[in-house]
């Protein structure tokens, strides 16, 4: 675990940004009545993949 101790200063906003870009994707997600494709499928693309949310932003949302 030292190993990663001096990069902690760096890991934790990124990891803290990644966690609000996923909160926010999700809940406009739930808000949304449509979106491009299946809700599902953009929920495990939110959640699993690294820029996940930021493609759910640029892609998935479909306007009213």
């Amino acid at each position: 675990m030292e190993f990663i101790r001096p990069y902690l200063p760096f890991l934790i906003p990124i990891i803290l940004l990644q966690l609000l870009l996923s909160v926010v994707a999700l809940i406009d997600l739930a808000r949304r009545p449509k979106a491009n494709g299946p809700r599902w499928l953009w929920v495990v693309i939110i959640l699993f993949i690294s820029f996940g949310p930021i493609a759910y932003f640029l892609v998935g949302r479909q306007e009213e």
